[in-house]
């Protein structure tokens, strides 16, 4: 487990050891877990001590695991769900009844999860919207078309760089899926060009929902073609 942030890579598999980003101030941990080998990431405050989980997918005991890496006390503040799609969910009921963190997610995709998984999300997020892990701020990015209400957080390290959490909106190699609908794929499209690529750096760190890491610089080029192809 990589405890040296020069030495992150992101690589991580189902069931094995969290891959570990240690920033000035804050501590990203990233763990894959489920059959369809979901990112979870927990964000840890440096300062305060509190923790902000993006994506409770699967395999709760895992999960609870992850946060007592992080915290001694085994302390949740927040659950942050990026979008409503089942794999995405899978562990958010326990998870939120052991630690009584708080629960986030898109304004859009709220009725979705609520419908599947027997909780309520108390913190319904639009873009531009601020959330909060300890000191630090995560700002909202608003990426509609996988679904309605799929969301991105962003957290601005200064001399730490930037650090984009995209659930299944952004991956390396293109944007999330629109089952063919070439409207849902336009506003997708649309949104991670003018509300990622237009405003942030090629250095900015790109955490996806599922696989390895990636960079806006790395992924920048290829946008044109994305678009071209179509998904």
């Amino acid at each position: 487990m990589s405890t040296d942030e020069s030495s992150y890579t992101g690589s991580v598999a189902a069931g094995g050891p969290a891959a570990v980003r240690p920033l000035s101030t804050l501590v990203i941990r990233k763990a894959s877990v489920g059959p369809m080998d979901n990112n979870a990431y927990l964000l840890t405050c440096r300062v305060s001590g509190a923790q902000l989980l993006i994506d409770a997918a699967a395999d709760p005991d895992r999960l609870m695991r992850l946060v007592r890496e992080g915290s001694t006390e085994s302390r949740l503040d927040t659950v942050v769900t990026t979008h409503s799609h089942h794999d995405h969910i899978g562990a958010l009921g326990a998870l939120l009844r052991t630690t009584g963190a708080r629960a986030a997610a898109g304004v859009d995709d709220i009725p979705a999860i609520e419908e599947q998984v027997p909780v309520a999300i108390d913190t319904p997020l639009r873009d531009g919207d601020v959330i909060r892990v300890g000191v630090h701020d995560l700002e909202v990015i608003g990426l509609r078309g996988h679904t309605p209400g799929s969301v991105a957080l962003l957290f601005r390290g200064g001399e730490d760089g930037d650090h984009l959490f995209t659930g299944d909106s952004l991956f390396p190699g293109g944007v999330g899926a629109t089952k063919g609908d070439a409207d849902r794929f336009a506003q997708l499209i649309d949104d991670v060009e003018h509300r990622i690529f237009d405003r942030l750096p090629d250095e900015t760190w790109v955490y996806p929902g599922h696989g390895a890491d990636t960079t806006l610089g790395a992924e920048r080029p290829h946008v044109p073609a994305w678009r071209e192809r179509g998904w």
